[in-house]
């Protein structure tokens, strides 16, 4: 992607979130000069790797499957796994109509995909094989706004503003909006993006980015290179 485009993406994506009531936290507007600068007592925002994160998966093609997201907090995978102390996460994302989020799971996050506000979130659903990988023919339950709810194999959900489900690991998800824009909450066990999203099909997380002028602000994937000691 071209950061030009990026740029665009998230003066876009600041509005609509503005629109719906939601106001990000100061260092999201943070320029990377200053970003670098404070580095020292950011540092906590750097390693839970919280902030812009804007991906077309690595397939050029973002207004077809892509997705933005802003990680507002994070905990520690640490405190996860001793069972105390913050284990969890929380994320503002947009899909744009039509806009394919890709069938994926995670190992070990469980989440709330919560409709915020905008038009209709369509959540595509299958269950697990036997060995945890993807298989077409399995269904399996789901908690839609804590009432237990049966799915088909790839049967979608469609959510109202105001309304979510509850995924857990090895719930296999594709996501995308319908009839508009939708604003999305996500709150959830401690988030690794890095290592914890298991694709259907072999795909990148993260886009390539080709630097065709300078960075508003800085992407989470953009943090090692410009923030690293």
């Amino acid at each position: 992607m071209k950061r030009s485009r990026i740029n665009d993406i998230m003066a876009a994506a600041d509005d609509m979130i503005r629109t719906h009531g939601f106001i990000l936290p100061p260092w999201a507007y943070w320029t990377p000069e200053t970003f670098m600068a404070r580095a020292n007592d950011s540092k906590a925002v750097i390693d839970a790797r919280c902030g812009w994160d804007i991906t077309d998966y690595g397939a050029g093609r973002y207004d077809e499957m892509g997705l933005f997201l802003f990680t507002l907090r994070n905990g520690r995978l640490a405190d996860l796994q001793r069972g105390g102390g913050m284990c969890y996460a929380e994320k503002l994302l947009i899909s744009k109509q039509d806009q394919l989020s890709p069938m994926h799971t995670h190992v070990i996050k469980a989440e709330d995909i919560i409709n915020r506000g905008g038009a209709t979130l369509v959540v595509e659903l299958f269950g697990s094989g036997p060995d945890g990988g993807f298989d077409e023919q399995a269904g399996g339950t789901v908690m839609c706004d804590g009432i237990a709810r049966r799915f088909a194999p790839g049967e979608k959900l469609r959510l109202a503003p105001g309304e979510s489900v509850t995924l857990m690991p090895g719930d296999w998800h594709a996501f995308w909006g319908e009839g508009g824009d939708v604003l999305i909450g996500e709150v959830s066990t401690v988030n690794d993006d890095e290592t914890d999203n298991i694709f259907r099909d072999p795909i990148g997380r993260f886009a390539q980015i080709e630097e065709d002028e300078a960075p508003t602000h800085l992407l989470v994937s953009d943090y090692r290179s410009w923030l690293s000691a």
